[in-house]
């Protein structure tokens, strides 16, 4: 696995991305997109503090769980296992070592700063919103969890997380396989974990909207976060 230099000022990108500066429409879009996403995200969570649940969730859960082949079941316990605790640390800890085990110490700060912060702000919703979990009457539940369900913390973490990881893949590794192979793992996580909190029924596909909403708000203040500074050399 080789890993180019992208944010060093010597490489051709890094020279390009001085002399050709964003085009400010591109930042409009950005900053438009922002906006929109965290308007959506705040009337979502207005709403979900004055009620349980949305009509189309109970028919998006049941949707879903009536698929119940064997491999899909397992495939979606696995996914959802990966984002509690302590696996979820462990994990996360691990890819952040090796991040800087490789010299790539900014990549790490920022990916565990924001993993850290989003997770936390996450709670901190949650304690508000105070949102019952999916109930056993409704839909089928694999296992009631204690806490409240808005927004879900797995999709917040696997977005935040993993996607910055998509980001780190596809900026710094040479057109490989490995690369591709990356890429796709970390975009099968991130697509994947809202629907097994769902079919696990213990999430509502309004608390796993919300949280992607607002893990790819945090994913795109961290991005921002890392191309500040260009001075560490991928090793």
């Amino acid at each position: 696995m080789t890993l180019i230099p992208n944010d060093s000022p010597s490489t051709p990108k890094a020279k390009a991305l001085v002399t050709h500066p964003t085009p400010h429409y591109r930042t409009l879009i950005f900053q438009a997109y922002l906006l929109v996403a965290v308007s959506i995200f705040i009337g979502l969570a207005f709403l979900a503090n004055t009620v349980a649940y949305f009509t189309f969730d109970v028919t998006i859960t049941r949707e879903i769980q009536e698929f119940q082949a064997s491999w899909f079941s397992a495939l979606m316990l696995a996914i959802s296992w990966i984002g509690f605790p302590p696996q979820s640390f462990l994990i996360a800890g691990a890819i952040v070592i090796f991040l800087f085990w490789r010299g790539l110490r900014r990549a790490a700060r920022v990916s565990m700063i924001s993993l850290v912060t989003s997770l936390a702000f996450g709670v901190a919703i949650k304690l508000v919103v105070h949102r019952p979990r999916p109930s056993a009457d409704l839909v089928n539940v694999f296992a009631q969890l204690a806490d409240t369900s808005f927004p879900s913390g797995h999709v917040l973490y696997f977005t935040s997380f993993f996607g910055f990881l998509w980001f780190l893949t596809f900026t710094l590794l040479k057109p490989s396989w490995v690369r591709v192979a990356l890429m796709i793992l970390w975009g099968t996580l991130i697509g994947l974990v809202g629907i097994s909190r769902i079919y696990l029924g213990q999430h509502w596909a309004s608390d796993v909207f919300a949280a992607y909403l607002l893990g790819s708000v945090w994913l795109s203040v961290a991005i921002a976060l890392y191309r500040r500074d260009k001075s560490e050399t991928a090793v």
